[in-house]
């Protein structure tokens, strides 16, 4: 049996029939699966620690954003991963969703997708926790520097937060300065092969950077119809 098979995922939404299917076939694939009907069950349920929340946005009490600020505040769930499931499906609502959790799925669900999506997530945070103590390495460029040992970004000596997915493409461009990366280079160091991941998921996350590092603003240059390119000068 697989690891990621003896993995715990916590569901939230108010509307029982989605719990209903997504509990049955997630179950199927041997999770140990627990559920929840709005945002103050959802917190109880975190008690559980599980390792990867599957969020609705709109529910009652407290809504999803709520939830996964507050999940996100605590140091204990630093290896939990969120993927917001929602119908929610215009693209500042994305933009602001990839902000706070390590993937946005729009329903109609797509179960297959779906459950590819929940098994690189999970094995993201394992191959986090597998490399933290031998990867030693800091890459530097102009006043940023992260450090990936510790999985930390500083900005002037000042530590920034920085989700997941931001954090890789960050150290991934700093890696290569000065290069062009074409989206499908981005996309397989990044995200891996085993999703379906657009265009539009890789722009929101290089516009994350651009807003959050204001340097990078200017510096991450549109390579038109090919990528980025984090510029030497």
């Amino acid at each position: 049996m697989f690891d990621e098979m003896k993995k715990k995922i916590l569901i939230v939404d108010d509307e029982r029939d989605i719990v209903d299917l997504l509990k049955y076939n997630i179950k199927k694939e041997g999770y140990e699966v627990y559920t929840a009907g709005n945002g103050e069950e959802a917190i109880e349920q975190m008690k559980l620690n599980p390792n990867l929340v599957l969020l609705d946005v709109m529910m009652p009490k407290r809504d999803g954003w709520e939830v996964a600020r507050e999940i996100r505040s605590k140091k204990e769930f630093d290896n939990t991963s969120i993927i917001f499931l929602t119908a929610k499906s215009n693209e500042i609502d994305e933009v602001h969703g990839l902000r706070i959790a390590d993937d946005y799925v729009v329903k109609p669900i797509s179960m297959p997708t779906l459950l590819a999506r929940i098994k690189l997530r999970l094995n993201d945070k394992s191959n986090k926790k597998i490399s933290s103590s031998t990867v030693k390495e800091i890459y530097k460029y102009k006043t940023i520097e992260v450090d990936r040992d510790k999985y930390k970004v500083f900005i002037n000596k000042k530590e920034i937060f920085f989700p997941r997915k931001e954090f890789e493409l960050l150290s991934f461009m700093i890696k290569n300065v000065g290069k062009i990366l074409p989206r499908e280079l981005i996309l397989s160091n990044i995200w891996g092969s085993e999703v379906f991941v657009g265009d539009r998921t890789i722009d929101v996350h290089i516009r994350k950077l651009r807003e959050k590092l204001t340097t990078l603003g200017k510096e991450i240059e549109t390579i038109k119809g090919v990528g980025y390119r984090l510029n030497e000068d």
